[in-house]
C-alpha cells in the first residue's frame, strides 16, 4: 500500500457497521474513552432499533448516533466493520456516505476475504490488514457481555517500519483502551486467525459447547486440532508460514477466555441464525480442491453443520 505523504490527523470519528457482539463491545470500548465520536452504520428496522433501544453493554446502557445511508454525513477518520460474511456486499453501499479521502477501513470479519470485497468496492489502499482475537463477546437481543477484550491485530500487508496510518490507529487503540499488536506479517497473522476459527468455531458449533468443554476436554480439542490441522497443511501449500506451534499458541489463549464464552458460530447455531461455515469449512474445502489436497475432517464438519443449521432454523 502507498506511504502517505502528508501528516494525518488524530483519529476522532468512528463509524461502526455491525452492531452484534464483536460491533457492540467494540463501539461501547471507544465510547468510554470519551474521546471519539463513536456511531453506528445501520437502516431499515435495526436502525430503527439501535435509535431507541441503543446496546447495554456490560450492564451499561449504550445510545450512539446511528446513520443511515440516505443521510447527509461528514466522513469517518475509521470505520471498522463488524458484520457476518453473507451480510457484507449487501451492506457495503450503506458505507458510502461515511468514505472520504483520509478515511481508514479495518475489517474485524472472519474468513479471509472481507478486506478484499470491501477494497473492491472503496479501494484497497483505504484498508489495513486487521483481525480480532480472545474476545468473549456474546449477544442476548441487546444485551452484550465480554469478560476478555482480547486483542486487535492489525497493520500493512508488511510491518518492518510502521507506516503513519497504522501509528494513528495505535494512538487511537491506546486512548481507548483496547489492546493491540501490530506484526510483521499481517498475511500470516490473517491465516492464523482464519486456523482458529476453522477449529474453534466449528467445533464448538458442532458439539454446541462453550470455551470451558475446550478447556478441560482432551477430545473436543483433539477435533479442533484436526480442524486446523487440515489448515496448516493449505497455508504451507500456499508459502504462508504456519506450523503446530500456532496452534499451542491459541490454545494458550483458549485458557483466558470465560468458560461459560460461546464462539460465534455456536451463538448462530443456537440462535437459529445461518451460520459462517461456508466461510470456514466450505473454504478449506475449496482450497484443497484447488490446490489437490484432501481436507476430509472439513468436508464432514460442514455437513454436519449444515444439518444443524435447518434443525435449528
Amino acid at each position: 500500500m502507498p506511504k502517505e505523504t502528508h501528516p494525518i490527523s488524530p483519529i476522532k470519528k468512528i463509524a461502526i457497521l455491525g452492531a452484534g457482539a464483536m460491533g457492540g463491545a467494540y463501539a461501547a470500548m471507544f465510547d468510554t474513552a470519551e474521546a471519539f465520536d463513536t456511531l453506528f452504520v445501520a437502516r431499515g428496522p435495526r436502525a430503527k432499533r439501535l435509535a431507541q433501544a441503543g446496546l447495554i453493554v456490560n450492564g451499561r446502557t449504550l445510545h450512539l448516533q446511528v446513520v443511515q445511508p440516505d443521510h447527509a454525513a461528514a466522513p469517518a477518520d475509521l470505520i471498522i466493520v463488524a458484520l457476518k460474511d453473507h451480510h457484507l456486499k449487501d451492506a457495503l453501499d450503506d458505507l458510502k456516505p461515511l468514505v472520504g479521502e483520509q478515511t481508514t477501513i479495518i475489517s474485524i470479519m472472519n474468513g479471509l476475504e472481507s478486506e478484499a470485497v470491501i477494497g473492491e468496492v472503496y479501494g484497497a489502499e483505504k484498508l489495513l490488514l486487521s483481525i480480532a482475537v480472545g474476545i468473549d463477546a456474546l449477544r442476548d437481543g441487546n444485551r452484550i457481555s465480554y469478560s476478555n477484550p482480547g486483542k486487535i491485530l492489525f497493520g500493512e500487508t508488511r510491518n518492518r517500519e510502521i507506516s503513519p496510518r497504522v501509528r494513528q490507529l495505535q494512538e487511537a487503540f491506546t486512548l481507548a483502551g483496547i489492546p493491540h499488536e501490530t506484526p510483521e506479517d499481517m498475511r500470516r497473522t490473517l491465516w492464523w486467525k482464519f486456523m482458529i476459527n476453522v477449529g474453534m468455531n466449528q467445533a464448538s458449533a458442532l458439539m454446541q459447547a462453550p470455551y470451558g468443554v475446550f478447556q478441560t476436554s482432551e477430545d473436543a480439542r483433539a477435533l479442533m486440532r484436526a480442524l486446523m490441522q487440515e489448515v496448516i497443511t493449505l497455508a504451507q501449500a500456499s508459502d504462508v508460514n504456519l506450523a503446530e506451534a500456532d496452534i499451542e499458541d491459541w490454545c494458550a489463549i483458549l485458557q483466558t477466555l470465560s468458560p461459560d464464552g460461546k464462539t460465534s458460530m455456536l451463538q448462530d447455531i443456537e440462535a437459529g441464525r445461518q451460520t459462517e461455515v461456508d466461510v470456514f469449512g466450505g473454504k478449506v474445502v475449496a482450497l484443497g480442491k484447488a490446490l489437490g489436497i484432501t481436507t476430509p475432517v472439513n468436508a464432514a464438519l460442514r455437513h454436519a453443520i449444515r444439518v444443524l443449521e435447518r434443525r435449528k432454523s
